[in-house]
């Protein structure tokens, strides 16, 4: 390889680990504030005696934000389950081979399976302007069923990166193995 060609996966690696960690932590902020809204609707409906569906399902929302769109933060951080029974005995090389195997074969196509099987439920949703089906909940269903086709696109991009830094890694091209920062992770 070439070492700009070297060089323009590292950069690619680089941008994409840069978006996943900005994204990763602008999302983290929504556990506070479900904390807060969860809050207030217990406040209200057991002190004021009133109720709001729409923050009920506001809670909701940002839930599925969190999980939907963490996932690439997650998994850029090692954070996915490993079953590691042999995986933990193999070098640092070895480990990132299979890293780079596994995503090429196991989480890149279910990403595209999960994008190819969400699509029409999506573009239904967005056909109809899809809205809570409670009279005073949330008018964005369709932004919501959306995350469904955002998730595996994320994960897939941060599952390039996570190619590109352990082959690179692997041939002793430069790179990093992904696992590494797994190790003060108990």
């Amino acid at each position: 390889m070439t070492h700009t060609l070297i060089y323009l996966l590292e950069q690619l690696a680089r941008g994409i680990d840069c978006f996943t960690e900005w994204m990763g932590r602008i999302i983290a902020w929504l556990t506070l504030g479900m904390m807060a809204i969860t809050c207030t609707v217990v406040v209200m409906r057991y002190f004021l005696e009133t109720g709001s569906i729409a923050l009920q399902e506001s809670v909701t929302y940002m839930h599925a934000v969190v999980f939907l769109l963490g996932a690439a933060y997650t998994l850029k951080r090692g954070g996915h389950v490993r079953v590691d029974i042999l995986y933990q005995k193999f070098s640092l090389r070895g480990q990132a081979l299979v890293d780079a195997l596994g995503a090429l074969l196991f989480l890149i196509p279910v990403c595209i399976l999960i994008l190819i099987f969400s699509w029409d439920y999506v573009a239904n949703s967005w056909a109809v302007s899809e809205v809570s089906k409670e009279a005073q909940g949330l008018p964005w269903v369709y932004l919501l069923k959306t995350l469904l086709l955002v998730m595996p696109a994320t994960i897939l991009l941060q599952g390039v990166a996570e190619i590109i830094k352990n082959l690179l890694f692997f041939f002793g091209l430069g790179g990093e193995h992904t696992g590494e920062h797994l190790e003060g992770i108990v």
